[in-house]
């Protein structure tokens, strides 16, 4: 509209409320994206008055609507809404954008601020969320609806950019989004053809309705980003078409209603400059005063609050009665959204009492059969590898767009997988996990990462964890992934030496709610080394062996490798030489322990040490020293079998008790 009577209107003050607070926050920030929160401050506007099912007081409440702002660059689009619709996010904060300690960061982060769902920012990432979004609230209202009672029942909406198009995880994420038939889920495409570096034509050429119509997706057009009529049809469409999911292609135009940087890529990630936001806020009749909230836009989009308290209201009416009638099922979903383990829940852990040798990979399985049936909300499944990384869950079913199982066919999709593990547990409820090979970690990278920076507690089952995998080859065996893992904050990785350590990690994994927990399995067959001391696996490291007379040197390795520490030290033994064995199957447990337990195993006076890991080299010194020397693999392995290839590479215990020789003769001059 121009600037005539019809940016008078309630809805086009709200809208240039929104435009003018993105405008202003990034200037004084003199950093951010105000053209896209600009472009969709329109279809921002009618959502979130019209359609959003959310209450500003109370923002986690169970059966809100979901929103997902996977172009999380606009994220002042995100914290205008917040402010206006009533959160606990104050015109202070807004002023504070991008600054030290505020609630206001570049991006939205979840857990951070008030209203904020997920943390968005790499792209791609927030469609997955939203699909994992989509899947859980599925899942929760096949488990706690009844034929007479409604108790969960609400939407994922998603607004994404051209950038999350051309993401190959929003490609994955929207294929399985099609294939369950989502049909609470709508992504609202952004198309506004500019990124960065320019037009979009320079890259992107392609039909992304026909991709997703493809995909099994309805699909529906509005040509303008101002047409609010248009827009409010396209979102009732999708509500109307609830049975599969729903991408709404946006036409917009970037920075809109800037008069010489809209439309343009100087708008996309730079301040517009002073005398540019003069000239719009004069187009949109605007004072020229920073951070000017009218009274009137603030009391319109202020209904929000009265119109979520009675949501809210009605949907507690409807909880009561539904938890007076079904009080099991009620203390579940408690428990479950407070990631509260069952009683006994770890009664019935295998004990592989009488086992020989075994796969930590068939370990796991074992034990996570066993959990799935105490922990209802254990869900997951492969990248197409359950029977490889034993992850098919035997009971409880397939999930499928028709029926709400257990097991989640992920398909040849890590990249998805570990987006939509986030989304699942980001809406609560579930715990989900994933598994795939090791070397297959890279794919998932971002998600994992994003997971650690939300505190979520998603497990990821890493099989085939070395070249202990043999034959597939260097293209399948991995060596730098481990080291990639470790450097991530807030993620535990364990990497346990039998199937006693493994029982152990389940067990962490299950009790861990504050982060993401990794386990590291192998595919080869190894013999039990750890039987009665394995609890304390748990602590991350522990002495597995000490010679009678004390220590003079100390093994220390994780995994298969633990096995040839072991029998290493036994040959040192026998020479005269006093060896303790440590088993440390997770760095970040035992780094989380006191420092009078680690010099317990880890004395600093014993300085003669060597790891032994299938893996890089890489921040092994943290634990042997200056002095010590590790055993690794710092090159890429090669095709043949899993034992000839420990032969080949050095991991025997002849050459770990030679390498501590070598270390104790230097210590001796």
């Amino acid at each position: 509209p121009a600037a005539d009577a019809a940016f008078s209107t309630p809805a086009w003050r709200s809208i240039n409320t929104i435009r003018a607070l993105a405008m202003d926050a990034v200037q004084q920030a003199n950093s951010g994206h105000p053209g896209t929160p600009m472009a969709l401050a329109p279809a921002a506007y009618v959502l979130w008055t019209q359609f959003l099912k959310h209450d500003p007081r109370n923002p986690d409440w169970l059966d809100r609507d979901r929103f997902v702002l996977s172009c999380g660059h606009a994220s002042m689009l995100l914290y205008a809404l917040l402010h206006l619709t009533g959160y606990d996010l104050s015109l202070d904060d807004i002023k504070q954008f991008r600054q030290w300690g505020s609630a206001t960061p570049g991006h939205p982060e979840r857990g951070h601020t008030a209203g904020v769902e997920t943390t968005t920012g790499p792209l791609g990432q927030g469609v997955g969320n939203a699909v994992g979004m989509a899947l859980a609230e599925r899942l929760l209202a096949a488990r706690c609806n009844t034929a007479d009672m409604t108790l969960i029942d609400h939407r994922t909406w998603a607004f994404a950019s051209d950038g999350d198009m051309m993401e190959g995880l929003a490609s994955e994420a929207a294929s399985l989004a099609g294939h369950l038939q989502l049909g609470k889920l709508t992504l609202v495409y952004d198309d506004n053809r500019i990124t960065i570096d320019g037009s979009t034509d320079r890259s992107f050429s392609e039909d992304v309705g026909m991709r997703f119509a493809a995909y099994g997706w309805h699909v529906y057009k509005v040509d303008h980003g101002n047409d609010l009529e248009g827009i409010a049809g396209a979102m009732q469409a999708a509500i109307d078409a609830s049975d599969r999911p729903t991408l709404i292609i946006l036409r917009t135009i970037i920075a809109d209603p800037a008069p010489t940087k809209r439309g343009t890529a100087e708008s996309h990630g730079a301040p517009l400059g002073a005398e540019e936001i003069r000239r719009t806020k004069e187009i949109m009749g605007w004072p020229d005063e920073a951070f000017y909230v009218p009274d009137d836009a603030r009391e319109h989009m202020g209904e929000c609050v009265a119109r979520g308290a009675e949501w809210f209201a009605e949907w507690q009416r409807r909880q009561t009665a539904w938890a007076a009638a079904n009080p099991d099922r009620a203390d579940d979903l408690a428990r479950a959204l407070e990631h509260a383990l069952p009683d006994h829940w770890d009664a019935t852990l295998p004990m592989f009492e009488g086992v020989d040798g075994l796969a930590t990979r068939q370990a796991s399985a074992a034990a996570l059969n066993a959990l799935s049936q105490a922990v209802p909300t254990l869900i997951g499944g492969s990248a197409d590898l359950a029977g490889s990384t034993g992850t098919e869950l035997k009971q409880g079913g397939l999930i499928t767009a028709t029926e709400s199982g257990r097991s989640i066919a992920w398909g040849i999709r890590e990249h998805a997988m570990g987006s939509v593990m986030n989304g699942i547990a980001a809406h609560g409820g579930f715990r989900p996990y994933g598994s795939t090979f090791l070397v297959f970690a890279d794919y998932m990278k971002p998600a994992i990462r994003l997971a650690a920076l939300m505190g979520l507690p998603v497990i990821y089952i890493f099989t085939h964890d070395s070249i202990g995998l043999g034959e597939d080859g260097p293209t399948h065996q991995p060596v730098d992934q481990l080291a990639m893992l470790r450097a991530i904050p807030n993620l535990v990785v364990l990497r346990p030496a039998d199937a006693h350590e493994t029982r152990q990690a389940w067990r962490v994994a299950m009790e861990r709610t504050d982060g993401p927990t990794a386990l590291i399995l192998t595919r080869q067959k190894l013999p039990m080394v750890a039987a009665e001391t394995a609890v304390a696996a748990a602590r991350g490291g522990y002495i597995l062996f000490d010679p009678p007379a004390g220590p003079k040197a100390i093994l220390i390795a994780t995994g298969s490798e633990v096995n040839v520490a072991l029998q290493a030290a036994q040959a040192l033994l026998a020479d005269g030489i006093p060896a303790r064995v440590v088993s440390l199957p997770s760095w970040e447990l035992f780094k989380a322990q006191s420092a009078v337990y680690r010099e317990s195993v880890l004395p600093a006076d014993i300085r003669a040490r060597v790891s032994i890991e299938a893996a890089s080299s890489f921040g092994w010194e943290r634990w042997i020293g200056d002095e010590g020397e590790a055993i690794a693999l710092d090159h890429f392995g090669a095709s043949a079998p899993g034992e000839v290839l420990f032969e080949q590479f050095g991991f025997t215990p002849a050459l770990a008790a030679e390498a501590v020789r070598r270390v104790l003769a230097r210590r001796n001059g």
